[in-house]
């Protein structure tokens, strides 16, 4: 097969024996050369090689998202996306659009609405949804995924009543004064709701998960982690459709697949362990989740909230049920990808896998929000990852601060902690609840703070370098699968995927200048997938 020879680039390879290349050399997806440009050149460019001109632009290893969920950007093209609707009237007006040409009885489903960010008014009312939507019943997920609206034509499809058995963790707010539902459901309540909203078609998801994988390449993305099962139709359907697209149908996009627990036994019976599958396309972790999300108080705290002293949030599960779920993926040889946003979370997590024999892929610490000093020395474990979203300081802060106390903020999002420590992190989005751009991830590494902000970052000493948040999102994301040795860094022998930039973010004086920074070209397997 011929050579391809990426060249005249400012390639940033995060290979500490040769740090700063101009050319790459590459054959069969993978590298196996690279040096400067008159060698490379005159070593591998003759006999019909192909060369790429770079123009001098900066080049790093191929961007991974460590964790994602690739079937809610999908929903988010297929969906009613409410994504940064910045007031109450907005929300509603958007609903009422989506209804005009919504039939009746048809179901209109949309995510992404977040209060915080509201200038005006607060969560509609069961009564202002009622009214944007008389003919449709409406389930709309918030961008966190742990808190849902709905109309009274939902809960009238449900059959609920005012003693109906609520799912285990799960809550349907009532009014104080009247014991009627507000609308708003939180965690598992929704799934009150869920059994009975048409699913998707196949073509439906296949096309939306390709407008996903797209999309990502065109930000810069070479690999994710994304946990899907649950919302594509289980385990089956969820690899199907991903098999189709990567491998059959060649979109491009590497593809490590969280698999929820309940489909652990099915895993079993087809006999698809992690690691199964090729450099495209592989089975990952168990996911699991210990806790809930700061924002409606159901992450567990080891003390109170701040703004709700009887509070201290939601265990997902007791420690006797998380022990079992454990030892069933250790039974399997499995490692677990854990959710936990909450200190008290975090240490009930490290409790249970203390019990446990390591397997041979690290488990994965998602998420790790409020992180206490002693809990940091014992995430210092090779075998274990923090799965970490730096974007969610845009998304938390400043009301964050009002739920658990300017005491504990020093624990918040402490990432130059962790690294200090020796925890070994890895940078992801939470997509859809944080944008899909890992420049908007790596701003906020650096920054602390929301793209239209101007002071010095929030907790500002757990601030990262530029070089810090992009290993995050590069050699992070390779050992959170346990792919260090064939990517991560630009290296002989490595994968042949890299990210192009149009901007040296290295040399940045103003981090910024990331927001107006490009992607200019993805290369994933020595192929050009996006460009600019």
């Amino acid at each position: 097969m011929s050579k391809t020879i990426f060249t005249n680039g400012k390639i940033y390879t995060l290979d500490q024996n040769q740090p700063l290349v101009e050319t790459v050399v590459v054959e069969d997806g993978k590298i196996i050369d690279l040096g400067n440009h008159d060698e490379m050149i005159l070593q591998w460019g003759k006999g019909g090689s192909t060369i790429i001109d770079l123009q001098e632009k900066m080049v790093t290893p191929g961007l991974i998202d460590s964790h994602l969920h690739l079937s809610g950007v999908a929903f988010n093209f297929l969906d009613l996306d409410l994504t940064g609707v910045t007031s109450k009237g907005e929300m509603l007006n958007k609903i009422k659009e989506r209804a005009k040409s919504t039939p009746p009885g048809n179901w209109i489903v949309g995510m992404g609405w977040d209060e915080n960010l509201f200038t005006e008014g607060s969560i509609p009312t069961i009564e202002e949804l009622d009214y944007a939507a008389p003919h449709c019943p409406i389930y709309l997920k918030r961008i966190c995924y742990h808190a849902f609206l709905v109309n009274s034509k939902a809960l009238e499809i449900s059959g609920y009543y005012p003693s109906i058995d609520v799912p285990t963790g799960g809550t349907v707010v009532l009014d104080t004064v009247t014991k009627k539902p507000t609308g708003l459901l939180l965690e598992s309540a929704s799934k009150l709701i869920t059994k009975y909203i048409p699913e998707k078609t196949y073509a439906e998801l296949k096309s939306g998960l390709k407008q996903t994988m797209n999309f990502a390449i065109s930000k810069g993305l070479t690999s994710v982690h994304t946990n899907d099962p649950a919302y594509l139709g289980g385990l089956d359907q969820t690899f199907q459709l991903y098999d189709q697209l990567i491998n059959q149908e060649q979109t491009g996009l590497r593809c490590n697949l969280l698999i929820d627990y309940p489909y652990l036994s099915r895993l079993k019976e087809r006999e698809m362990n992690v690691g199964f599958g090729n450099a495209q396309l592989q089975i990952g972790a168990i996911k699991i989740f210990a806790d809930g999300a700061f924002g409606r108080r159901t992450a567990l705290l080891s003390e109170p909230y701040h703004d709700d002293p009887n509070q201290f949030g939601d265990a997902m599960m007791d420690q006797q049920t998380l022990y079992e779920i454990v030892k069933e993926a250790r039974d399997f040889s499995m490692p677990i990808a854990v959710h936990t946003i909450g200190d008290q979370a975090l240490e009930n997590v490290l409790d249970i896998l203390d019990q446990f024999s390591k397997v041979a892929y690290r488990d994965r610490i998602i998420h790790t929000s409020l992180v206490r000093h002693d809990l940091v020395k014992r995430l210092a474990d090779s075998s274990w990852i923090a799965d970490i979203q730096p974007r969610f300081v845009v998304g938390d802060y400043p009301w964050v601060k009002e739920r658990i106390g300017e005491k504990r903020e020093s624990y918040l999002y402490a990432w130059k902690t962790l690294l200090s420590a020796g925890v070994i992190c890895a940078g992801g989005s939470d997509a859809p609840v944080e944008p899909v751009d890992p420049l908007l991830g790596i701003h906020a590494a650096v920054t602390r703070r929301a793209p239209r902000e101007t002071h010095q970052g929030w907790n500002e000493k757990e601030k990262l370098s530029m070089l810090e948040a992009i290993k995050l999102f590069t050699i992070g994301g390779a050992y959170a699968t346990n792919e260090e040795h064939v990517k991560g860094t630009l290296s002989r022998g490595k994968l042949a995927d890299m990210t192009v930039y149009s901007k040296d973010l290295m040399t940045m004086e103003n981090p910024d200048e990331l927001l107006s920074t490009e992607i200019e070209m993805t290369v994933i397997n020595g192929e050009i997938k996006h460009h600019k």
